[in-house]
Order: structure tokens, then C-alpha cells, then sequence
């Protein structure tokens, strides 16, 4: 009991201490380029003190430029309107800047907190909420974004004339997505690929495989199914659904499909299943962009392939007479 009752009070103490030296911005950058990740480890484990310690954290935003702010600084300048805290989670901050998943937050003037320590995505599991406002992941699925009378019009007649080719890259992608939806999260990428509310997302898959006492069978459990959404005002997709409804079982609609969903893994911060047939997509792709025609390699493969003429044969027994004679 004695025990229980230092522990409690070297804690208070410990962060009573931490507050008084975040007031100093360059002694409590120092602090946190060498703590951060104990901080961090600390709103995961301990639930009694995870309110008092996530005010200490500090993060880079789609804002704060090269310095990095505090979840206080970031309630204070919310809008209103705003549902909750986004936040979007990555390996490396570059990676992250240019996601995809930003792309409409930023158009509305949301800022975005960049999680991109391994541990963020242990802490924030446990962190729901900061301050009475919801933390909100901006890769998965379920993110609502208000829009006004005139733009839910504009994505309702989109989204009709979009249903057809959703339900044709389902069938072409199979048990690769759990389903295709149209979606208003992307404001200039044709798609993405979001993870469920409640499973990992592509940066804990990352994280998870990495391990190297992994379960493989944890693994199949967490991973969560993708879903596909696509940006039906694209103009890549628009011209995908008008050639989709021209002809369904073309194998050129099926190939862009696919490279597609290849360039939504890597931009969503999955890794490829098959490298090597993405690989093949792009080649081809290249080859085309270069006029450069296959026929020929065909024609001296099937060549090679033919068997021998007969006049080749007589020609060689001849030859063999003649020697002989």
C-alpha cells in the first residue's frame, strides 16, 4: 500500500514537472525529442493519468508548418462546425502530406494531426477523446463531411450514374475489397482504399508485419477487409464508366481496374500483394506510351515454336548422299 501510494505521488509529481516545463517551448522541445515515445507509452497503459499526460503530447499538423502543436492548440483553433479531432497515421511525415485521404479536409480547412511514431498507433487506440471532442482517423471508414444543399445534389447524380461500375469492379476485384462505394472523401484522386472502423488500419498492418514473434493467425483476424472508395467527379473514372458501359467484358476496363486498385494500395499505405503483375501492368502501360508493338516478339516466339519443314529434311539427306558420294 505504501508503495501504491509513492508510485501515485511520484507520478503527480512527475507531471506536475512536465507541465511547468512546457511552458519553456525550446527546454520542452528537447524533452520531447528524447521522452516522446514514454509519453506516448504512458496515455496507452496508464487510463487513471491518459487525460493529464495527452495534453503534453505534440504533433505535427497540416497547419503547424515546421513546429508542432499540442491537442490544446488544436481544440482551441477548431471551427465550430468541426466534428471532431482528424488525425491521419503513416511511416514518415512526407508520406503523409501528400495522402490522398487529405485531400478533402484540407479543401475544407480541417487541420490534420500526423501520427507517424509506430507507438501513435498503440496510444491512440486508447485515446478516444481529447477534451470532449472525438479523435477521428481520416483512413477509415465512416468519416462524415458536411456538405451544403447544392454539392449533396452534384454527388447524388455522380453517385447514380457511378453505381454500374462499382458493381463491376467488385466483381473484377473480388475478395480483394470488401465492397466498392462511391465516396465524397477525395477531392482530385480517382480512389483510395479505407480500412473498418475498428480494425487496423494500413499503418498497424505495416507495424504488425513487421513483428518478429508475429501470429500469423492474429494477423488474418485483425487485418481489416478494405473498402474501395472511388471519387466519382474524377475524370479518370468518369471515362473508366463510359467505356465500362460500352463494353463490360473489355480486358483493357479489367487491366485499368486493377492498376487501379494496385495505385490505391500504395497511395492508401499498403503493400503490394503481387509486385511483379503490378510490374507487368506499368511495362505494358510504358510500351503503349512508347508505340512500341508486341506483335513482333510474338511472331518470332511462334517461330521458334513451329516445327522443322519437311523440304528442310530432304535438303539435309541430300547433302548426306552427296558426301557419301
Amino acid at each position: 500500500k505504501i508503495l501504491r501510494v509513492i508510485k501515485k505521488n511520484l507520478v503527480k509529481k512527475c507531471i506536475e514537472m512536465f507541465n511547468d516545463l512546457s511552458e519553456n517551448e525550446d527546454s520542452y522541445k528537447k524533452f520531447y525529442e528524447a521522452f516522446a515515445k514514454n509519453l506516448k507509452l504512458g496515455v496507452h497503459e496508464d487510463s487513471t493519468n491518459r487525460a493529464k499526460i495527452a495534453k503534453l503530447l505534440r504533433y505535427h499538423s497540416t497547419k503547424s508548418g515546421e513546429e508542432m502543436t499540442s491537442l490544446d492548440d488544436y481544440v482551441g483553433r477548431m471551427d465550430d462546425k468541426q466534428p471532431g479531432i482528424y488525425y491521419i497515421t503513416g511511416e514518415s511525415k512526407r508520406s503523409v502530406e501528400t495522402s490522398p485521404f487529405l485531400e478533402k479536409l484540407k479543401k475544407k480547412g480541417y487541420e490534420v494531426l500526423y501520427m507517424v511514431d509506430p507507438i501513435d498507433e498503440y496510444a491512440v487506440q486508447q485515446l478516444k477523446e481529447f477534451e470532449g471532442k472525438k479523435l477521428l482517423s481520416a483512413t477509415k471508414e465512416g468519416l462524415q463531411l458536411d456538405e451544403d444543399e447544392d454539392e449533396k445534389k452534384a454527388f447524388e447524380e455522380a453517385k447514380a450514374k457511378t453505381e454500374g461500375l462499382c458493381k463491376l469492379m467488385k466483381e473484377v476485384l473480388d475478395d480483394k475489397v470488401e465492397k466498392v462505394v462511391v465516396s465524397n472523401r477525395l477531392a482530385d484522386s480517382p480512389c483510395c482504399l479505407v480500412t473498418g472502423e475498428y480494425g487496423w488500419s494500413a499503418n498497424m498492418e505495416r507495424i504488425m508485419k513487421a513483428q518478429a514473434l508475429r501470429d500469423a493467425s492474429q494477423s488474418a483476424y485483425m487485418s481489416s477487409k478494405k473498402t474501395m472508395e472511388i471519387n466519382p467527379t474524377n475524370s479518370i473514372i468518369a471515362a473508366l464508366r463510359e467505356k465500362a458501359d460500352a463494353d463490360q467484358s473489355d480486358k483493357t476496363v479489367k487491366d485499368l481496374i486493377w492498376l487501379l486498385y494496385d495505385t490505391s494500395l500504395l497511395t492508401s499505405g499498403f503493400s503490394l500483394d503481387e509486385p511483379a503483375t503490378f510490374s507487368s501492368r506499368i511495362h505494358r502501360l510504358v510500351k503503349l506510351g512508347l508505340s512500341i508493338d508486341d506483335d513482333d516478339d510474338e511472331d518470332d516466339d511462334d517461330m521458334e515454336d513451329l516445327p522443322p519443314l519437311e523440304g528442310d529434311d530432304d535438303d539435309e539427306g541430300e547433302s548426306a548422299m552427296e558426301s557419301v558420294d
